[in-house]
């Protein structure tokens, strides 16, 4: 027969082999409680861990903005295209030569100070590049893709910004990082409608382009108020709009529209029902 003292030994054996992981202790719980209240207090700090919001709106006077490519082309002198004479039957507004505007208009949100991200890429394809106007912060990355079946030079005609004229060939990319703040015109030695610009805006932080019926939608990483402004072929055109983005929800509708060219200060379309909305200013 086993004494107690042998038992009691035997007790502690098998408890000395059960996994750490299974046993908590009063002192280990502690531990597990302090975690969860520090992960809760940072949730509950602006800024910390919260996650992108998606910003929508819509823009107004986009017909307002003419394309200096195809003014510029359709001038004699230029010998460059022919424009037949207009038709009776073709209505006055769709002969006026607008831009593309999801191609040519850059919709940005100005904060305190914007950082690089990614590369940001522009093709250069079928006489154009694309996009035209890109803003960037100061120091952000850019990429000129050739998509043509032919070599084209690309350079920056002030040679101020760093992009001399060098040979892109078909297929290949040309990597460049602008200078510093400032509006950069982008030229080809090859074709002469190949133009887009870059602005260098450190207070950009995120950007966008709208679709055909003038929507855009746009991701802020941070809540805060920002300043919304159109750009278009490398200048700003219409009027800020001071917008608040909140902590959530994940998509919030801006209340007004962006105004871009004159007289275009007709509200936006209604919001979805039931969609919140970002707190929006009346411009500048």
């Amino acid at each position: 027969m086993r004494s107690e003292a042998g038992v009691a030994r035997r007790s502690r054996q098998l408890q000395s082999a059960v996994p750490t992981k299974s046993r908590v202790t009063p002192r280990g719980a502690s531990k597990i409680l302090r975690r969860v209240a520090i992960v809760l207090a940072l949730s509950a700090i602006p800024g910390a861990a919260v996650a992108a919001v998606t910003v929508k709106g819509k823009i107004t006077g986009g017909a307002k903005l003419l394309n200096p490519v195809w003014n510029a082309a359709k001038d004699p002198k230029g010998n460059r295209y022919t424009f037949r004479e207009p038709s009776a039957t073709v209505r006055p507004d769709v002969r006026v030569l607008t831009g593309f505007l999801p191609k040519e208009l850059c919709i940005v949100a100005l904060g305190e100070k914007g950082a690089p991200g990614p590369v940001r890429s522009l093709a250069v394809a079928g006489g154009r590049i694309s996009p035209v106007t890109i803003v960037v912060p100061e120091g952000q990355p850019v990429q000129f893709e050739n998509k043509d079946p032919f070599p084209h030079t690309l350079y920056e005609p002030t040679g101020k910004a760093g992009l001399q004229p060098g040979e892109t060939l078909p297929g290949k990319p040309r990597a460049w990082t602008p200078s510093g703040p400032g509006k950069w015109e982008i030229l080809d030695k090859t074709a002469p409608s190949v133009r887009a610009w870059v602005v260098v805006e450190p207070r950009a932080v995120a950007y966008a382009y709208p679709d055909r019926k003038g929507d855009f939608a746009m991701e802020i990483a941070e809540p805060g108020v920002y300043k919304l402004r159109g750009y278009f072929n490398g200048e700003p055109v219409g009027k800020e709009l001071e917008v608040t983005v909140k902590p959530g929800p994940a998509e919030q509708l801006i209340a007004n529209a962006l105004v871009l060219g004159e007289g275009s200060g007709a509200p936006a379309a209604a919001a979805d029902a039931g969609a919140p909305a970002a707190d929006a200013g009346d411009g500048g």
